[in-house]
């Protein structure tokens, strides 16, 4: 009996368990089954792309893949698409080279039922949608499994202590350099000195002996993430900057063993060493930087509880935020956290919003107010109705929101990464062509590398180019900035859903403010009530009318009316919402009597045959039954006290701003004029305001818009940037770019300003980091700088860019 290899997964096994396919060998029938399903899908190219590396042979199903197309795991792991598509984030295991990535998404692209599987190749986390109706998650799982890789959900819990793990994996890494820096710092002492001094031969030997002990490990373990990073890097075909720092210190300890086993000149193993623990020390400190910046995500995190009380059948249960369902009752004490959205039914007392919305004045709830997960109750035994689950809860949904953000790339990075592309291949070669033009032409400028030959000091010339060159600098010029950015702009209230609005933002020159609920406060206040018909059963039909809508001239008038009135909500028919106008319904009663309902402005009457003339400075809202008018309302909305001060700021750089209501003239004129509105445009639809955005941006302008109201989801879609106030509704935060969580247009105003400055701070990054090179390259190839100081200049370029970036959160 002999030993054979798997024609799959190239594993070494006994013939004696050998499964003969034709001229193929196979270890077991999973990895037959795998290379005919591959070779079906005409796949096959999979083995050419592989070589001669071995993979895992497929996973034999397991009992757990039943979990996968549980309730409990959907609620926790799986998310709904606006298309009704199921999406979630999984964790690839066994995934070590490109050729893996490749064999994971082709096999998944040609699985029916999927719809897109995308696979991150530096954490191995890939992105699935597929449609429930054709596959489900499981199968989906078992697909993964037959091809010899195994996956589990993405849980950002696991990551952070991945993160963490890798953070503590690098802080040995450089304190082993670091050690072994300092050392090989005593023995270049006494080398350099006996050069000059003079030195026995066998001394200078140990000496270089000594060094070598100390290099060894840090480039072999302290300087193995630059390998493994060249190594992928390659893979990929990308010369990155990892291939730069290894092969700059690889060659250069390969010319010191030269010297070491009896060549002529001086060894280098105290400038591999240094390479190696200047660019470690400048990697930890920017991984230090970017914790520092998603630590507004933990702080974030760390608001939610992890379980709440319920109410079942009168008795308390403690239940798991996962097991909470729509409709369930939450009892909230005093000092504890809400965990989940709700509506209260029974108490009242103040709130702790400020974990939202950045306000320390707490906000007092009474019954049908709404809670959100993450606010605190201060001084009351509260207890509400679940209105939202945990997953779509306003906490949860910040910090998804949040770790998108951070993850997604502004169009100047995409910019920045096609420079950075050619930069290697460009250093490699000026690096050549030094060695060369040194070598043949043997340029002096007096520097005489302590009398080094002329191949040692074209060697290290060259060497002194590769390390010199930074484009790493170049690199972090834009995610550093953009990660410091995003969570100052978290902080101040503001989540931004990508962070290439960020530099969208930054370019705006147009600002289209919606007036209800953006300028002003949005808590109409009635002025001025007046009831023709008193008749109770009517005014049920009113008060019905108001329920159904969010409107806050809705939500205003049917809180005055509950005020003077003991109403009943009726159930009404064919409920239809007129945008900007009203809302339209009808109601048979018990003698099948059919009543037509008409709630809104008169522009709505009258389009309904209702002409009634009034007249007023303010919001107006008419109820007609039967076409007659029995009640009408006039409010009276506050600006805001920071509208001016944001409006001024917008005028001041240079911002054009539009307000566009479709409130009446009167009304418009009045807040635009307060404000300081010079263009305004009243009396218009929601698909109006959309076209009036279009017309904007024909006219090539860059539209920011902020808006509160269903009537603006569809102006706020067809801007460059859109805004949703905290208080929206879900439709308009969900076509919205960026959430403001305090409703706070200084915190607008901020984010314009956080945004231009960090805009500019990426573009500062990237001018440091193109004149660094501009400027040390030419230095190098003169000759004029030794690889020791290389790698510290190098690593102080990449330095300077994350320090440079830290500026952002000064504040102005």
């Amino acid at each position: 009996m002999g030993n054979v290899k798997c024609d799959h997964c190239h594993l070494v096994f006994s013939d004696s368990v050998m499964i003969k396919d034709n001229e193929l060998n196979f270890c077991c029938k999973g990895c037959q089954g795998v290379y005919h399903l591959l070779q079906n899908d005409g796949l096959d190219s999979f083995y050419d792309k592989l070589g001669n590396k071995t993979i895992t042979p497929p996973l034999e199903v397991h009992d757990d893949i039943k979990r996968f197309d549980t309730d409990s795991f959907e609620d926790t792991f799986i998310k709904t698409t606006d298309d009704g598509f199921k999406q979630i984030d999984l964790i690839i295991e066994g995934i070590h080279c490109a050729a893996c990535i490749w064999l994971n998404e082709k096999v998944l692209y040609s699985t029916d039922g999927i719809v897109s599987a995308d696979i991150n190749f530096s954490n191995n986390k890939a992105k699935i949608i597929w449609n429930e109706k054709k596959i489900k998650l499981s199968d989906i799982i078992l697909k993964i499994r037959s091809i010899g890789y195994n996956a589990y959900a993405y849980d950002a819990t696991v990551a952070d202590e991945q993160a963490v793990k890798s953070k503590r994996d690098y802080f040995i890494r450089m304190m082993v350099a670091i050690f072994a820096s300092m050392n090989i710092m005593m023995l270049s002492v006494a080398k350099y000195t006996g050069f000059f001094t003079g030195i026995e031969e066998e001394i200078r030997t140990y000496i270089h002996l000594g060094e070598f002990i100390l290099t060894t490990p840090v480039l072999l373990y302290s300087g193995w993430i630059f390998y493994r990073g060249a190594y992928y890097g390659l893979k990929n075909k990308i010369l990155n900057m990892d291939f730069l720092v290894s092969s700059g210190a690889t060659l250069t300890y390969i010319y010191s063993l030269y010297i070491l086993f009896g060549g002529k000149g001086e060894s280098y193993f105290d400038s591999v060493t240094m390479i190696i623990t200047f660019v470690l020390i400048g990697k930890y400190l920017e991984v230090l930087g970017k914790k520092s910046a998603v630590d507004t995500l933990d702080k974030i995190k760390s608001t939610i509880p992890l379980e709440a009380t319920i109410i079942d059948n009168g008795v308390k249960k403690t239940v798991a935020l996962n097991n909470i369902k729509v409709g369930d009752v939450v009892e909230v004490r005093s000092g504890e956290k809400v965990c989940i959205d709700g509506k209260i039914i029974s108490g009242e007392g103040s709130f702790d919003e400020s974990s939202l919305t950045g306000e320390s004045i707490p906000v007092f709830k009474q019954k049908d107010d709404l809670l959100y997960s993450g606010t605190i109750n201060n001084d009351a035994l509260i207890r509400y109705e679940v209105i939202k689950s945990y997953k779509d809860s306003t906490l949860n949904s910040i910090v998804t929101l949040l770790e998108d953000s951070l993850s997604s790339k502004p169009q100047i990075e995409y910019k920045a990464n096609e420079i950075s592309k050619g930069f290697t291949i460009s250093i490699l070669t000026l690096s050549f062509l030094t060695f060369l033009v040194w070598y043949y032409f043997g340029i002096d400028l007096g520097f005489d590398y302590d009398g080094a030959s002329n191949f040692e000091k074209s060697f290290i010339v060259a060497i002194s180019v590769i390390v010199i060159a930074c484009p790493c600098a170049l690199a972090l010029a834009t995610p550093i900035a953009s990660l410091i950015g995003i969570s100052e702009l978290a902080k101040k209230g503001l989540l931004f859903k990508e962070a290439k609005f960020v530099e969208t933002f930054a370019k705006a020159d147009t600002l289209v403010l919606d007036k209800t609920g953006t300028i002003t406060k949005g808590e109409l206040k009635v002025k001025k009530m007046r009831i023709m018909d008193k008749n109770i059963h009517k005014l049920n039909l009113l008060y019905s009318l108001l329920d159904a809508s969010t409107h806050p001239i809705s939500q205003s008038i049917k809180k005055e009316l509950s005020k003077k009135y003991d109403l009943k909500l009726k159930e009404l028919e064919n409920v239809k919402n007129i945008q900007a106008k009203g809302m339209l319904a009808k109601y048979r009663n018990v003698d099948d009597k059919l009543f037509h309902i008409i709630g809104g402005n008169l522009e709505l009457m009258k389009e309904n045959n209702i002409h009634y003339n009034f007249d007023s400075s303010n919001s107006v809202y008419l109820f007609a039954i039967n076409r007659r008018v029995i009640a009408t309302f006039e409010l009276e909305d506050e600006i805001k006290d920071d509208a001016k001060e944001l409006i001024d700021d917008a005028n001041k750089n240079g911002l054009n701003v539009v307000m566009l209501t479709g409130d009446n003239n009167s009304v418009a004129s009045t807040v635009a004029s307060k404000v300081g509105i010079k263009t305004y445009v009243s009396n218009i639809d929601p698909i109006g305001k959309a076209n009036y955005i279009k017309e904007l941006k024909k006219e090539g302008r860059t539209v920011v818009m902020a808006g509160d109201g269903i009537n603006d989801s569809v102006a706020l879609a067809s801007s460059d940037v859109s805004i949703a106030m905290g208080n929206s509704a879900d439709i308009t935060i969900s076509v919205s770019d960026v959430v403001l969580l305090n409703n706070s247009l200084k915190s607008l105003k901020q984010a314009f300003s956080i945004s231009r400055r960090t805009y500019s701070f990426i573009k500062q990054n990237l001018l440091i980091s193109l004149l660094y090179n501009l400027v040390t390259i030419p230095l190098a190839m003169a000759g004029l700088v030794i690889p020791l100081v290389a790698a510290l200049s190098m690593s102080l370029s990449s330095l300077i860019v994350v320090a440079n970036s830290m500026r952002i959160k000064i504040k102005d």
